[in-house]
């Protein structure tokens, strides 16, 4: 497992970050314990999770991913050696000041999750996605002040469109502030909108990158097929958000893509999956890949794509499905 520096800070993370989303809705506690347990031994130090949690969560089970994390971290007693991620932006309620990017609401948020993890500090503090209501020095003096108190060592975003990420470093810098130090972005071999702006910008402004989606949801590890029917708990079933994974990849024009992948891949007598994985961490400036998984076993099967190279061919290869599928711009699927 290869560790990398974390954009121009001196934080080091393993290059493949484990995602929680599925703990407390796919997966139960000891599932959850289990596959946080194997990623421990594969040498991955670098846990994300994020306060609306699990993934498709309900009113009553927002949090408890959170809550499974820290479970974690004090029966294990690893908090030290562990560089632990979460985020906020999401409603937690259903009252007015319950979510989003408001001083009001990140001083609440970040005390609740603290209390849910079990700890005192934040390794990483992200903006899940952007918040048009509240001005951007609102939020990053917000942030800046939990910096200087201890409770969070470094603040990121994720899902924010490129002018917004520019704009937050341009405050930052103007007003003295702590900026992002990394950017949390989708990011695979079925789609690639980053290339054009975001990437860039991250790369000039040495600003991390730890790309989400790597597997587009298990959608490239070649698993389902054109017509079949959605599976029951997968991300493309479960509460609220099965909808918005079906609408990212459960396209007649997306199945043939990873068909043509998968078709390739097993002439060569290699992994899909392995090579999915691969293409994204070969990528110049990514810091780091989120894998998911509902299972121990799923994680460790992923986690081959660590030590996989691809060729100069098949990296070729998969570089040439991105430019024949078609472009859909539709902000409301663009969010995790």
């Amino acid at each position: 497992m290869k560790i990398k520096r974390m954009g121009r800070t001196g934080l080091k993370v393993s290059e493949i970050c484990l995602g929680t989303m599925t703990f407390a809705n796919q997966c139960d506690e000891a599932t959850s314990f289990a596959i946080m347990d194997r990623a421990w031994e594969a040498g991955v130090n670098f846990y994300d999770t994020a306060d609306v949690y699990p993934l498709g969560a309900t009113p009553e089970t927002r949090g408890r991913t959170e809550e499974y994390v820290g479970n974690w971290i004090k029966e294990r007693g690893r908090r030290n050696d562990l560089v632990l991620a979460t985020k906020c932006r999401g409603d937690m309620g259903d009252k007015p000041n319950q979510g989003g990017l408001s001083r009001r609401w990140i001083t609440q948020a970040v005390e609740d999750s603290l209390r849910r993890l079990q700890t005192d500090y934040i390794d990483l503090y992200q903006m899940h996605w952007p918040d048009l209501e509240t001005p951007i020095e609102e939020t990053l003096r917000a942030l800046d002040d939990l910096v200087h108190q201890g409770k969070v060592r470094y603040i990121g975003c994720s899902n924010y469109p490129a002018w917004q990420l520019a704009q937050a470093l341009w405050t930052s810098d103007k007003n003295g502030l702590a900026r992002f130090e990394c950017d949390q972005p989708r990011y695979n071999i079925l789609y690639r909108e980053i290339e054009n702006e975001i990437l860039p910008l991250c790369r000039s402004q040495e600003i991390g990158i730890i790309a989400y989606n790597p597997l587009a949801g298990g959608f490239l590890t070649g698993r389902y097929q054109p017509g079949q029917a959605v599976e029951a708990n997968t991300r493309f079933s479960v509460h609220q958000a099965g909808k918005m994974y079906q609408e990212r990849y459960w396209q007649e024009a997306q199945f043939e893509a990873v068909q043509e992948l998968k078709t390739y891949f097993t002439a060569r007598k290699k992994s899909l999956t392995h090579a999915a994985l691969a293409w994204v961490l070969a990528q110049p400036g990514l810091t780091s890949a989120i894998l998911g998984a509902s299972s121990p076993e799923q994680l460790s099967d992923s986690l081959g794509g660590v030590e996989f190279k691809l060729e100069p061919e098949e990296t070729e290869f998969c570089n040439s499905i991105w430019y024949r599928l078609p472009r859909i711009i539709n902000p409301a699927i663009a969010l995790r």
